[in-house]
Formats: structure tokens, C-alpha cells, sequence
């Protein structure tokens, strides 16, 4: 099945493959973020409980990253992401059936494996598989984009079927029975707008590349003809992938600390608790905008070359939130400073998944790339909270050094993409060169 044959457009294909990407996390994801009260009502569960219950989720997908990228390299992207949404959308049914505590416990850990063991990698591959080598940037800006507008559009229609309940006159549920009734109204939709996203995926998503096949590069570093466990050594003994993973980690751990930005500006500015989640609202909408103009800019600078300029401006950033958090007259500045990191943190995480081409690994060999890149990649849920955590109550400074210790990091994230802007460029020459000697002979 072509893609020219389906989808006219990488706009178009990717169009699928976000709806895919932000659905396959909107069961355990969207109904404890955008509904938790309502959530925790229906279920009888403390924030504790449910915070313990994610931290099985976090284990068994932190576990998964590694092996769904094997397998992503073994079948068809599109299938996989297929039967991983419909196993998640399986789930839905199971919790419609109202759980347990213990059940919910063992249904978000078999979550952990379906979002993650089976769509992860899978939906990376697909993406680059979507555009041409000059189009990486844009595609995988859309899809950040994309999944970030997505998720606004499918909980306004949450909201919607949320407001159909039988609140009290304090706008509450009297109970978790109807709390339940309501929160059931919300699996249902989510449940089906996964299958729906399922089946699209298995007949739009296509397994071909539209310009290139996957000797696209004569220096690719995985050659087809490898064995699997050769393969996964070459692959492994990569440094450009390991330098991807610096990569996506320190531009993570910016992602990270957006999560403390709404406390800064109530304990800075003296605001209210509602004036900084508004605050945080509104800057969370950059997220398509910035995505999608660096997957451009990308493009046309290169990938490698746009993210190190991101990461530098981010740690010049930074300090200067440091500095300037003890003058209470920098008010403008400040926000004007702290709505810059937002847009180049969204933009980072926009491209960093485009450098797997600029990097010319085997399309074979994308999925093992990506579950190795996303392993060491997604390890600040494991630890940013807890030293940031720390940071914050020290006292008057908290702040100052937290933002001093993000800055630091964007700039190690800065050195890795130069390191690995470097390497791609030595690795372009030798393709010329290559390419110049059997013209040649």
C-alpha cells in the first residue's frame, strides 16, 4: 500500500498519525489530567493513590522503550500502532466495569506495555517514513504540534460530556456513584475515538517511504544485510545515537521544568493560584506553533544545527531567569523571558526525533534507535522531580539555583547536539566522497 496512493500530503499522513499518537494516551492520561477530580471521586482514590498507580505505569513503560524498539524494526509500523490502540482501547472496556483499586493498579501497568512496547517506536518510525529526508523537521514538528492541539480538542469535547451531569448547586458530584455515571460518559468517548484512530492508522498509515528507499545513504550505519543481533550491535556501538539521547534527555529536563513554573509565579509575583494556572494555559498553546515552525526552520538549517542554536538560547535564558528573579521591578522581563523558554522548549521537542535521519541510521534500524534514544531520553521522570523538588525548598534561593541547574543542563544538551552536528557533517562528506568515487569508476 503506497502512501501516494492514500494520503496526498505529508501533512495529510501525519494528520493520522497524530490522531494515533495523542489517543493512544488519552485513556490513561486525559481522564486523571484534564478530569482528576471527577476521576478520583468515581474511583474513591486519594492523589496518593493514584500517584502510586502511575508510578507502576512510569515502570513498565520505562521497561518497554527498549524492546518496542526491537520489535518496531521487525513489522509494519501501522499494524503495530493498530493493535497497540485497540489493546489500549480494551483496557477502556475493563474500566468501564468500575476497578478496583487493584484492578486499576494492574490495568495502568498493562497500559505502561500497550502505549509504549508496541506504539512508541512503531509511531516514530511511521513518521519518518511520512516525509523525505528534507522534510523530517516539518513532520516531526506537525506531530508534536499536532498531539499537543489534539489533546485541547478532544478534552473541550471531555468537557462537553462532562457538563451532562447531575452536578450539585456547588457544581460537585454528590457521590461516586454519579461521579462514576459521569466519568463513564468520558471512557466511552475515549474508548471509541481510540478504535477509530485504530483503524485509521491500519489502512492510512503506510510501511513506505515516499522518495527514498532505505539505502537512502551508502554511509548508513546499519547495513541491511546485517544479522538482527549485528544489527543491534552496530547499532548499539553508535555514538550518534547515544549523542541523540543526550540530546533528548537535557531537552526533556527543560520540558520537566516547565511543570514549576506556575509555583514561580505565585511565590515571585505575589499572584493568585488561578492567575498562574492562566498564566501556564496560555503559554501551553505555543506548544503547535513553536513545533511546527522549528521542524521548518529545521529543514532548511538542518536539524543538528537548529538545536544546538535552541539549546544555547535556553541556557542564556535560564540564567538570566537566575539573575533576574531577585529584582521585584523585572516583572516584564521575566515573563517575557519565561514565555521564550516555553516556545524553544516546545520547539526542541518538535525536531529532536527529525536528527534520527539527519544521523542517516538505517530505516531498519529506526525502531532499535528510538527504543535506545528514548531510554536514556526519558530518564528525568525518574529523577528531575526528586532533585528539583529539593531545590525548591531550600529556602529564599530555591529558585535561583533551580534555574541556574536547568541552565546548566540546556548547555550540556547544547555541547551533544554541537558534538553531534559535527559528526553528521563528517559523515555528509564522506557520503560526497563515496558517492563522487563510484561516479568516478
Amino acid at each position: 500500500m503506497s502512501r501516494e496512493s492514500n494520503v496526498t500530503s505529508v501533512f495529510g499522513h501525519i494528520l493520522i498519525i497524530i490522531l494515533a499518537g495523542e489517543l493512544i494516551f488519552a485513556l490513561p492520561f486525559h481522564l486523571a489530567r484534564f478530569f482528576r477530580p471527577t476521576f478520583l471521586q468515581a474511583f474513591e482514590l486519594t492523589n496518593t493513590q493514584l500517584g502510586d498507580i502511575f508510578a507502576v505505569y512510569g515502570v513498565v513503560a520505562m521497561l518497554s522503550y527498549f524492546p518496542g524498539g526491537l520489535i518496531a524494526d521487525r513489522y509494519a509500523p501501522n499494524r503495530l500502532m493498530s493493535y497497540s490502540l485497540l489493546s489500549t482501547a480494551a483496557g477502556g472496556v475493563y474500566l468501564l466495569s468500575g476497578p478496583s483499586h487493584f484492578g486499576l493498579t494492574l490495568l495502568f501497568g498493562f497500559w505502561g506495555a500497550t502505549t509504549v512496547l508496541v506504539f512508541w517506536a512503531a509511531m516514530i518510525k511511521a513518521t519518518r517514513l511520512s516525509a523525505a529526508p528534507n522534510r523530517q523537521g516539518f513532520a516531526f514538528g506537525l506531530l508534536d504540534g499536532g498531539r499537543g492541539l489534539a489533546a485541547s480538542l478532544f478534552a473541550s469535547g471531555g468537557i462537553l460530556l462532562l457538563s451532562q451531569g447531575a452536578f450539585n448547586p456547588q457544581g460537585d458530584f454528590n457521590n461516586s456513584h454519579d461521579a462514576f455515571k459521569a466519568i463513564s460518559s468520558l471512557i466511552i468517548y475515549y474508548t471509541f475515538l481510540t478504535v477509530v484512530a485504530a483503524l485509521l492508522t491500519w489502512f492510512f498509515v503506510s510501511a513506505e517511504r515516499p522518495e527514498v528507499d532505505d539505502n537512502h545513504s551508502q554511509t548508513s550505519l546499519v547495513a541491511p544485510h546485517h544479522s538482527f543481533w549485528s544489527a543491534l550491535r552496530i547499532t548499539l556501538n553508535n555514538p550518534l545515537v547515544w549523542l541523540q539521547g543526550g540530546v533528548v534527555v537535557c531537552a526533556y529536563c527543560g520540558y520537566k521544568a516547565l511543570d514549576n513554573y506556575s509555583l514561580f509565579v505565585v511565590q515571585a509575583f505575589n499572584w493568585s493560584q488561578v492567575e498562574g494556572a492562566q498564566f501556564i494555559t496560555f503559554a501551553s498553546y505555543s506548544r503547535p506553533i513553536a513545533a511546527l515552525a522549528a521542524g521548518i526552520l529545521a529543514d532548511r538549517l538542518r536539524t543538528s544545527r537548529m538545536t544546538y542554536i535552541l539549546f544555547a538560547s535556553l541556557g542564556l535564558a535560564f540564567l538570566g531567569i537566575a539573575w533576574l528573579a531577585n529584582f521585584n521591578s523585572a516583572v516584564t522581563l521575566l515573563l517575557a523571558m519565561l514565555l521564550f523558554t516555553f516556545f524553544a522548549v516546545f520547539a526542541l521537542r518538535g525536531i529532536y526525533f527529525a536528527l534520527v535521519d539527519e544521523s542517516q541510521i538505517r530505516m531498519g534500524a529506526t525502531g532499535t534507535a528510538v527504543g535506545i534514544i528514548s531510554v536514556l531520553g526519558f530518564t528525568p521522570d525518574i529523577f528531575f522531580a526528586s532533585i528539583s523538588g529539593r531545590m525548591l525548598d531550600a529556602g529564599q534561593n530555591g529558585f535561583a539555583y533551580y534555574f541556574l541547574f536547568i541552565g546548566a543542563i540546556m548547555f550540556i544538551g547544547c555541547l551533544c547536539a554541537l558534538l553531534l552536528a559535527k559528526k553528521v557533517s563528517k559523515l555528509g562528506r564522506l557520503s560526497d566522497a563515496q558517492a563522487k568515487n563510484s561516479v568516478t569508476h
